[in-house]
């Protein structure tokens, strides 16, 4: 949805319609999905710009669209989902580059997404905790 929100600058209530009607699929995850994709476009702004800070020597505008769109999912997770745990988004986002993308999308949204998580505070989600006294 959000490829096509991009690719033809379409309204995401119009994209999400027209998906939801071609692609029925399980209603469960329609929620989620339709907050996921009216987020990142609320939000675009302030994720790219996130997203350019966490990736050093790459413009946006040089990145695949579908790497671009996995950042903006995972960033957007990051920033506001904080009941979703950061390394759960990291490993799907990552899942999805694999997916989708090229050979090297995987390690490259693992890398950005890796440091927008640190500049969110979020990189210590997951990580084994030290024994108490």
């Amino acid at each position: 949805m959000l490829f096509s929100v991009e690719a033809a600058n379409i309204a995401p209530d119009r994209v999400i319609f027209d998906f939801w009607r071609e692609f029925p699929g399980e209603a469960e995850g329609h929620e989620y999905a339709d907050a996921l994709v009216n987020g990142v476009t609320r939000e675009r702004g302030l994720l790219d710009a996130a997203i350019s800070k966490a990736s050093q020597h790459w413009r946006l505008e040089r990145m695949t669209r579908v790497d671009r769109n996995v950042l903006r999912i995972g960033t957007w997770e990051l920033l506001f989902r904080k009941d979703v745990p950061a390394p759960v988004i990291l490993d799907e986002a990552v899942e999805l580059a694999k997916r989708f993308g090229t050979e090297d999308s995987g390690a490259f949204v693992n890398g950005v997404l890796n440091r927008v998580a640190q500049d969110a505070g979020r990189s210590s989600e997951g990580a084994p905790q030290e024994p108490g006294p």
